[in-house]
C-alpha cells in the first residue's frame, strides 16, 4: 500500500484552545507550565488523529506556540541583540518578545517584522541576519517532541524548513554569506536526529517554486551536497506551485525522496516519477492543503494508478502542503445543510481522504469512493451556484466602468475643499478595539438571548463611544470603529449572495490571531446595502468627516476559500460589482470618504514573475471597478499591510486610489524606498504605530518616522496613521498611542509646513 503522511496539521485547535491559552499567558492569568500543557494536549490529539486515519508517520515540529519560522530562528540562534539585552526571566518570554515585542517578563522591545508566508494569508516573523552574529544550535524543542511522540506510541517524522528557504525568508544585507555556517548547524541537527534513529525527515524548500537567481540555485546545490552526506533519509518538500526551470535542480539534489504539490504544481509529479532513482521515494500532494473543497478521489486515482504500477511502495500520498491553512473539523459545522456539507473536507476529513485513496489503489473502499463521486457531481450540478443575472452584468462591463471621471490632481482639489483637512491629516485605518462587551453582545445575539434590535442599539452605543474618543484625541478624519463587524471579510461574506460562512472554521493568521474565512461557492451579488446605515449613523454624531469602510474585492477573494470551477478573475469582478453598488450607496448617503481595503493585493501575486502581469491587470481593474462609480469630490482610500511594494509600485499607482495607507513602522519606513524610486502620484499614509505589538510608541518615535517619510513624499500628500486596524488592541493602549500620534502630527505641521 502507498505510504501516507501530511506536511503539517493546524495547531490552533478545533476550539482555538491554543489562542485562548496564549492570551491568558500574556495576561499572566496562567503560568508557563499551564500553557505548555495545553500545547502538549493539542499535539497528542493531532497525532492521534493522524494515526487513526492510517498515516504511516505523525508530523512533529509543525506545532508552534507562535510561528514556525520564528521557531527555526530560535533553534539556530538567530536572535537580535535587542532581544538578548535586558532578557526576560525565561526563554519562553524572550521568544514572545521577538514575536510581539512584549511578554509577562522582560523589557518591551521592537519585535521582528511580520510578512506573508508566500502567497497565503498566514503571517510569519522575519528573522534578522547579521554577518557577525554567531549561530548556535538549540534543538531541545524538536528533540523533546520526537521523544514525546514516541512515548505515546507514534512514529514521528520531523519537519524542518530547509536552510536555503530559511535564509530567503530572512532579512539581511548578505544572506547567502551565512549559508556555510547555517549548513553546519543543520548538519549537527541531522546528526542528532540520526542518533535518535529518526526514520524520515521532511525538509521544506518551497522557494523551488519561485524565480531563483543563480546564486540561490547554487546555494541549494551546495547545501544539499553537505546535508545529503549525513546518514539520515531526507524527504525534500516543495509546495504552492510548479517548479518549472527549477525541476532539474530539485531532482539533482542528493536526497532520498521528493514531494510535489499535485494541486498547484500541474503534472510535474508525473515527470518526476519517471526520473527519480530506483531507491528514491515520490510523495504526491494530491489532497489540497489550502482549500476546503472535497477531493475528487476517483479522478485522483486515475492519475495515481500508473504511478503505483511504476513505483510500488516507493509512492507516498500526501496533502499538497501543510493543513495549517484549513479549518480543523467539518463535523463541528452543524449549521450547514446536507448539500453544503457534502462539498467540503476540513483537516480531519482530508486525513480520511488520504486513507480512502490508499485503499482505492488496492481496489478497496468502493463505498467511500462512490459517496465521494456523488458529492462531487452534486456540487457541479447544484442550482445554487450559477446566477444568469450576475453573469450578464459581468459581460456588460465597459472601460468607462473602471475609470474615475477626472484625473487625481483635479479630484484632490475638490476633495480638499470638501473635507477641509489640515496638513498631515490624521486618521485611523478602520477598526477600534473589539471589547468584551462587543463580543458578549454578539454571542448573545447568536444564541438568541437578545433581539437584533437590542444588539444594534448596543452597537450604536459602541460607535458613539468610538466617535467621541476620536474627537477627544483630535483625529481629523474619523471612522465608525466597526463594532458590528466580526471580521473584515467574514462580515461581508455573511451578507453577499454566493458566499457562506462557517461557525467554527477557524484558521490561524498569526500568533493567537485567528480568522474564519468565508466560502465563495457560487456567483456573487449584493442583495441589499451592507454598511450604509452604520456609516450614516456615525456621521450624524460628528461635524468631522467620516470614512465609510469596506473590504476590497481582491481581499474578499484572497481571504476566502474560493470556488475552483471558474477563473478567479471572474469571481473577483463579480465581487467588485457588488462593492460598487455599496460604494455608490455610501456616497449617496453623504459619506465624503470611502476606504476600500486591499491588504491582500500583494499576497495574491503569482509566485512566478512572468505570471504577474495578467494577475495585476485584473486585480487593479477589479479595485477600480469597485471604486469608480463616485463623484470627484468623494475621496477613495485604500489600505495595504505587510506588503513589499518595490516590485509592484506601478500596479499600486494604477489602482488610482486618492489615498493609500500602508504598514511601515516595523520596517522603520524601509518600505517607503519603493516610493522614492517611483514618483507615486497620489497621497500616502505610512503607518507610524505598530498595532501588532502592545508597545505604545512615544511622540518622538512617531515624529522620527514621519520625518523619514517626508524625505520621500511631499508633505502636502502625506497622511499620519497607524499601521493597521486597532481591533486586536485594548482601549488603554489605543488612546495614549493615538494621542501621541496626533501630537506628533501637530508638532511637525509647524516644522514641515
Amino acid at each position: 500500500m502507498a505510504g501516507l503522511h501530511i506536511l503539517g496539521f493546524p495547531r490552533i485547535g478545533a476550539k482555538r484552545e491554543l489562542k485562548f491559552a496564549l492570551e491568558r499567558y500574556w495576561r499572566s492569568e496562567i503560568d508557563a507550565d499551564e500553557l505548555l500543557q495545553v500545547a502538549a494536549t493539542l499535539r497528542h490529539r493531532h497525532w492521534q488523529l493522524q494515526q487513526d486515519a492510517g498515516l504511516d508517520f505523525v508530523t512533529v515540529n509543525d506545532f508552534s506556540l507562535y510561528d514556525q519560522v520564528l521557531d527555526h530562528a530560535w533553534m539556530f540562534g538567530m536572535l537580535p541583540e535587542r532581544i538578548q539585552q535586558g532578557s526576560a526571566a525565561n526563554d519562553l518570554d524572550n521568544y514572545f518578545r521577538m514575536a510581539r515585542g512584549q511578554a509577562p517578563s522582560g523589557n518591551p522591545v521592537r519585535p521582528l517584522e511580520m510578512t506573508k508566508w508566500f502567497d497565503t494569508n498566514y503571517h510569519y516573523l522575519v528573522p534578522e541576519l547579521s554577518d557577525t552574529r554567531r549561530l548556535s544550535l538549540q534543538p531541545e524543542k524538536l528533540l523533546a517532541e520526537i521523544a514525546e511522540a514516541r512515548a505515546l506510541g507514534f512514529s514521528p517524522k520531523p519537519v524542518l524548513i530547509g536552510p536555503v528557504t530559511l535564509l530567503w525568508l530572512s532579512r539581511g544585507e548578505n544572506r547567502l554569506a551565512l549559508l556555510p555556517r547555517l549548513v553546519e548547524q543543520y548538519i549537527a541537527l541531522l546528526q542528532q536526529l540520526a542518533a535518535q534513529q529518526v526514520e524520515w525527515i521532511q525538509i521544506d524548500e518551497p522557494i523551488l517554486a519561485l524565480d531563483l537567481e543563480l546564486p540561490w540555485q547554487q546555494a541549494l546545490r551546495t547545501a544539499y551536497a553537505d546535508l545529503g552526506a549525513v546518514d539520515v533519509r531526507l524527504m525534500l518538500t516543495t509546495y504552492f506551485g510548479d517548479l518549472r526551470d527549477n525541476l532539474d535542480l530539485c531532482l539533482s539534489l542528493p536526497v532520498d525522496g521528493y514531494h510535489f504539490d499535485a494541486v498547484r504544481g500541474g503534472q510535474e509529479y508525473i515527470q518526476a516519477a519517471k526520473r527519480i532513482g530506483k531507491d528514491q521515494q515520490l510523495s504526491v500532494g494530491i489532497v489540497d492543503g489550502r482549500n476546503i473543497w472535497k477531493t475528487d478521489l476517483n479522478s485522483a486515482l486515475e492519475s495515481l494508478r500508473p504511478l503505483q504500477r511504476a513505483l510500488g511502495e516507493r509512492l507516498w500520498l500526501a496533502t499538497s502542503c501543510s493543513l495549517l491553512h484549513v479549518p480543523v473539523d467539518l463535523d463541528r459545522e452543524r449549521q450547514l445543510d446536507t448539500e453544503q456539507r457534502s462539498w467540503f473536507a476540513f483537516a480531519n476529513q482530508k486525513l480520511v481522504e488520504l486513507r480512502v485513496l490508499a485503499l482505492g489503489l488496492e481496489g478497496q473502499g468502493q463505498e467511500a469512493l462512490a459517496s465521494n463521486a456523488e458529492a462531487v457531481l452534486g456540487r457541479r450540478r447544484s442550482s445554487r451556484i450559477h446566477k444568469p443575472e450576475v453573469v450578464g452584468r459581468l459581460q456588460a462591463i465597459t472601460l468607462a466602468d473602471h475609470r474615475r471621471a477626472t484625473p487625481y490632481p483635479l479630484r484632490a482639489q475638490l476633495q480638499r475643499e470638501r473635507l477641509a483637512l489640515p496638513l498631515l491629516p490624521t486618521t485611523s485605518i478602520g477598526s477600534f478595539p473589539q471589547t468584551t462587551e462587543i463580543r458578549t453582545a454578539r454571542a448573545a445575539l447568536r444564541r438568541g438571548e437578545i433581539s437584533l434590535d437590542e444588539y444594534e442599539q448596543r452597537m450604536k452605543g459602541e460607535i458613539q463611544h468610538c466617535v467621541k474618543q476620536q474627537e477627544a484625541v483630535g483625529l481629523d478624519l474619523l471612522v465608525h470603529g466597526e463594532a458590528e463587524r466580526n471580521d473584515m471579510v467574514e462580515y461581508f461574506g455573511e451578507q453577499l449572495e454566493g458566499y457562506l460562512t462557517t461557525a467554527n472554521g477557524w484558521v490561524q493568521s498569526y500568533g493567537s490571531r485567528c480568522v474564519k474565512p468565508p466560502v465563495i461557492f457560487g456567483d456573487v451579488q449584493r442583495p441589499r446595502a451592507m454598511t450604509v446605515n452604520w456609516s450614516q449613523y456615525a456621521q450624524s454624531l460628528t461635524r468631522k468627516p467620516m470614512k465609510g469602510m469596506l473590504t476590497g474585492p481582491v481581499t474578499l477573494l484572497q481571504w476566502a476559500f474560493v470556488r475552483d470551477d471558474q477563473p478567479r478573475a471572474d469571481t473577483c469582478r463579480q465581487i467588485a460589482l457588488a462593492l460598487r453598488d455599496e460604494v455608490c450607496d455610501l456616497e449617496r448617503a453623504g459619506i465624503p470618504a470611502i476606504q476600500i481595503d486591499e491588504p491582500a493585493i500583494r499576497e495574491g501575486l503569482p509566485l512566478r514573475r512572468c505570471d504577474w502581469h495578467a494577475y495585476l491587470d485584473w486585480a487593479t481593474e477589479a479595485f477600480r471597478l469597485s471604486a469608480s462609480g463616485v463623484g470627484d469630490d468623494c475621496q477613495i482610500h485604500t489600505h495595504m499591510c505587510y506588503s513589499q511594494f518595490n516590485d509592484i509600485i506601478q500596479a499600486v499607482a494604477a489602482m488610482d486610489a486618492d489615498v493609500i495607507t500602508i504598514e511601515t513602522s516595523r520596517s522603520n519606513m524601509q518600505l517607503l524606498d519603493a516610493f522614492e524610486a517611483f514618483a507615486y502620484p497620489n497621497e500616502i499614509g505610512p503607518g507610524v504605530y505598530d498595532i501588532h505589538s502592545p508597545n505604545i510608541p512615544s511622540v518622538e518615535q512617531m515624529e522620527e518616522l514621519i520625518e523619514k517619510a517626508a524625505q520621500r513624499i511631499p508633505v502636502e500628500r502625506l497622511w499620519v496613521n497607524p499601521d493597521c486596524g486597532l481591533k486586536t488592541r485594548q482601549w488603554q493602549e489605543v488612546l495614549p498611542a493615538l494621542e501621541r500620534l496626533v501630537e506628533a502630527a501637530r508638532r511637525l505641521r509647524h516644522r514641515l509646513g
